[in-house]
C-alpha cells in the first residue's frame, strides 16, 4: 500500500516563493501538477512525496493532527497553534527567512510605560480606578497568555484581532497589542512602541516534521532521499574550505581544536581543512602566522557527511531502528 510523504508548503507570497528557492538550492524542484493555480505537486526525480500548498497557519493545524509530515512554517504560529508542541512536532532546521517578532505595543503617549512590570502597574491601577480591565488586541492568543502569566499580569482581557491589529488603539477598541513585526515600522507609524522587555518569541520559517503523521515505509525513503540533500546544502553554507600548504599534523590537530575544524583531507604536503564561517578569518591568520602556506579558500556548494543529524534527530525522537 503506498504511503507518501506528504510536505506542506505556503500557498502564495514570499514564504511561498522562499520556500520553493530553499528546496531548490537543495536540489529538490517542486513542480505543481496541473498548472499554476493548483494546490498539489510533486518533486523532481524523488518518488514518493506529495505537495500540498496551504496556508502558514493551516500547515502548523496539519503538522499537529499528522495529516502532512513536512511542512514549512512560522515558529510563532506552531507556539500559538499547538499546545504542547514539543510532544507533537519537531523542528529540523530553521531556513533563514521569514523571519518576524511577536511583540507587546503600547501608544507611544504612554512615556512612562517602558517594561512589562510598567504595564502591570498600569493594568491594577486601571482596575482597581474604574473596574475594567485593560485590553489587549492580539491574534496571537495563547502566546499572551502564557507570556503576562509568566510575568505576574492578570488585569487585562483579550480582544480578539480579525483585522489590523496595529489599528486596533487609535481606534480605542483596545489598550495595547501583542502582534508581529519584522522592522517596527508599522508600529512607528501607528504611534505605537515596543516595550524594553516586551518580545514574546523571535520567528522565522522552519522545516518541521509532523511526530503523529504515519511514517511508513515510503514515506521515510523520501525523508531519507530529501533530507540528505537538505543537510549537504545546510553544511555546505555554514562551512569554509580551507587548502593550506606545509602544515604538520601537530599544526593540522591544534588548529581544529582551536577553530572547530574538521580535516576533509591531507596528502601530498596539502591540507584541506573543513571550518565554520564565523571562525574563518581567524584560522586562516593562525595558519599562516605558524609558517603555513600558501592558503586558499573556496566555498562548498553542498557537503554529504557520513552521518544525517536532520534524519537523526527526527529517528531518534520517534524511535525509529537505526
Amino acid at each position: 500500500m503506498s504511503d507518501p510523504l506528504i510536505l506542506a508548503i505556503p500557498s502564495k507570497g514570499r514564504l511561498q516563493e522562499n520556500a520553493e528557492a530553499f528546496f531548490a538550492r537543495a536540489g529538490l524542484e517542486i513542480r505543481k501538477t496541473g498548472g499554476s493555480r493548483t494546490y498539489m505537486g510533486t518533486i523532481e526525480g524523488v518518488p514518493g512525496v506529495e505537495i500540498a500548498f496551504l496556508s502558514a497557519s493551516e500547515i502548523s493545524r496539519q503538522l499537529a493532527t499528522g495529516a502532512v509530515h513536512l511542512g514549512v512554517t512560522g515558529e510563532d504560529l506552531l507556539r500559538e497553534n499547538i499546545p504542547d508542541a514539543e510532544a507533537k512536532v519537531h523542528i529540523l532546521a530553521p531556513l533563514g527567512f521569514g523571519f518576524a517578532n511577536v511583540v507587546v505595543a503600547v501608544p507611544q503617549s504612554w512615556i512612562d510605560v517602558a517594561t512589562m512590570e510598567d504595564l502591570n502597574d498600569v493594568a491594577m491601577g486601571r482596575t482597581a480606578k474604574t473596574g475594567d480591565r485593560m485590553r489587549v488586541a492580539t491574534k496571537y492568543v495563547n502566546l499572551t497568555r502564557e507570556f503576562f502569566e509568566a510575568r505576574g499580569l492578570a488585569d487585562y482581557r483579550i480582544v480578539e484581532s480579525q483585522g489590523a491589529t496595529e489599528g486596533a488603539p487609535a481606534s480605542g477598541s483596545a489598550e495595547l497589542i501583542v502582534d508581529i513585526t519584522t522592522s517596527g515600522a508599522t508600529l512607528a507609524a501607528n504611534a505605537l512602541k515596543v516595550l524594553d522587555d516586551g518580545t514574546i518569541l523571535k520567528s522565522e520559517a522552519n522545516l518541521v516534521a509532523s511526530l503523529n503523521a504515519p511514517w511508513g515505509a515510503e514515506a521515510r525513503a523520501a525523508l531519507g532521499t530529501m533530507l540528505t540533500r537538505i543537510a549537504a546544502d545546510l553544511r555546505g553554507r555554514n562551512l569554509r574550505e580551507v587548502r593550506s600548504g606545509l602544515v604538520g599534523q601537530k599544526l593540522i590537530d591544534a588548529a581544529c581544536g582551536k577553530f572547530g575544524c574538521t580535516i576533509f583531507a591531507s596528502d601530498d604536503g596539502v591540507s584541506t581543512l573543513h571550518v565554520p564561517e564565523a571562525n574563518l578569518y581567524a584560522l586562516v591568520d593562525w595558519l599562516r602566522e605558524n609558517g603555513a602556506g600558501p592558503v586558499s579558500v573556496t566555498r562548498p556548494d553542498y557537503v554529504f557527511e557520513v552521518t544525517n543529524p536532520l534524519y537523526d534527530g527526527l529517528s531518534s525522537k520517534l524511535g525509529w531502528p537505526s
